[in-house]
């Protein structure tokens, strides 16, 4: 019996091996990262199953591989700090205020009154109601619940705030 498997085991090595040389370098180091989460992945289950690993430290050993994605997380740690209110203001909130060129004055990446005529499609001395009109219609066709992402929806808005504090009323 053991003679069989040994047989089926050497077939497999050597099919394996054959599949393996005819993959270009890429496609290589793609399988190979493959491979190796899966092998780590099923000797976790076994090692938790037989009783050798604890749950949780698994559960932190599966996310490892994931530490790859962490770069591309922090780009939204600004947006989620500003969504939050853990933008490092002072205690007596005071905000950035913007000089008479419309550029913002302080270094916490508020956005200039020129930034926000740009990403609404308006002229810097819009009024009120074309501020709010442009707001909804993009708001409309990039809203996060039609297809759109919470970072444009968030840019939007602060466009929408930025402007209508320095634009005339309505008419």
């Amino acid at each position: 019996m053991h003679w069989i498997l040994g047989i089926a085991l050497t077939v497999a090595v050597f099919v394996i091996l054959k599949q393996w040389g005819a993959l270009t370098a890429e496609k290589k180091k793609a399988a190979a990262w493959k491979v190796a989460l899966v092998v780590g992945g099923a000797l976790l289950v076994f090692m938790v199953l037989t009783g050798r690993v604890h749950v949780l430290t698994a559960g932190v050993a599966a996310l490892i591989p994931l530490l790859r994605k962490l770069p591309a997380l922090l780009r939204f740690m600004p947006l989620a700090r500003r969504m939050t209110g853990q933008n490092g203001r002072a205690a007596g909130g005071q905000g950035s205020d913007a000089d008479s060129t419309g550029q913002a004055t302080s270094s916490e990446g508020a956005m200039s009154l020129n930034e926000a005529c740009d990403t609404l499609g308006v002229k810097p001395d819009a009024r009120r109601d074309e501020v709010i009109a442009a707001h909804r219609r993009l708001i409309q066709k990039l809203h996060p619940d039609r297809g759109g992402n919470d970072y444009l929806a968030a840019k939007i808005n602060e466009a929408k705030s930025v402007l209508l504090k320095h634009c005339s009323p309505v008419e």
